[in-house]
């Protein structure tokens, strides 16, 4: 396959930044995206110019940081990673446009990598249960309900990419913040924060510059692990019932 790729390039977050063009040839089909990267960044290394900067990791689908803008959708036109994003959804000749995550909380460092520190400090703010430390409790020692457990499984599968806030048009993070939320307060684990968990991690999200949430619902088609748009909805139930409680317990 032969390939135009047009590529957000960015020498810093203090300098603008702008489209640069690039023809890559010699694409397998069955090559990720990001080997396809890969190719292109040692023929720019060859030719000593500087090769394009993108995040990445286990390049599984587990770790999200692979987090690329692909022809205007958030990790491209599959819902998967990019990373698990192969050449073979792409047809010879096609140009295709790479940028980085496009949100105000996320700033970008060089090229297509984005400081995504925004999401730490949402979770630092209350993702967390009070647990004694030492031996695992016994698992039949709390009962869960199956319903219960299920949806806590459901939006604990989030991996933090930032593709719902690289999809919205508003740029809001309540996706990813519900479902840290949910996965927590849903389980009789989380009951000691349930209150200041919700109250925090929301706080702290708007405090980070998210957009606000219109229900667009482009974020739940974006997310690469399928966190329902119903999770937003328990979200608020759960903000609402905090404050009536006064916030703090």
């Amino acid at each position: 396959m032969k390939l135009t790729l047009r590529v957000w390039r960015q020498k810093n977050a203090d300098e603008p930044g702008a489209m640069s063009t690039y023809e890559v040839d010699g694409i397998s089909q069955d090559m990720s995206f990001l080997e396809m990267l890969d190719t292109l960044n040692e023929e720019l290394t060859l030719k000593g110019e500087d090769p394009v900067a993108f995040d990445h990791d286990c390049r599984e689908g587990i770790c999200g940081a692979c987090s690329l803008v692909i022809n205007g959708d958030a990790h491209g036109p599959e819902r998967t990673t990019t990373c698990q994003l192969h050449m073979r959804s792409f047809s010879d000749g096609d140009t295709i446009d790479v940028e980085p995550w496009r949100a105000s909380a996320f700033p970008v460092v060089k090229d297509l990598v984005v400081d995504r520190s925004a999401f730490d400090r949402v979770i630092q703010s209350g993702g967390y249960i009070s647990a004694p430390t030492g031996t695992a409790p016994e698992a039949h020692a709390t009962p869960v309900p199956k319903p219960d457990a299920d949806y806590a499984f459901e939006n604990a599968e989030c991996i933090g990419c930032g593709a719902c806030v690289a999809a919205c048009p508003n740029g809001s993070a309540m996706l990813f913040t519900a479902a840290k939320v949910s996965h927590l307060n849903v389980l009789p684990q989380g009951a000691p924060e349930r209150e200041s968990r919700v109250l925090d991690m929301v706080a702290t999200m708007d405090a980070e510059g998210f957009g606000g949430c219109t229900l667009a619902g482009e974020c739940a088609t974006a997310c690469p692990k399928g966190i329902p748009l119903f999770s937003i909805t328990h979200m608020n139930k759960e903000w609402l019932r905090a404050t009536r409680k006064g916030g703090r317990r």
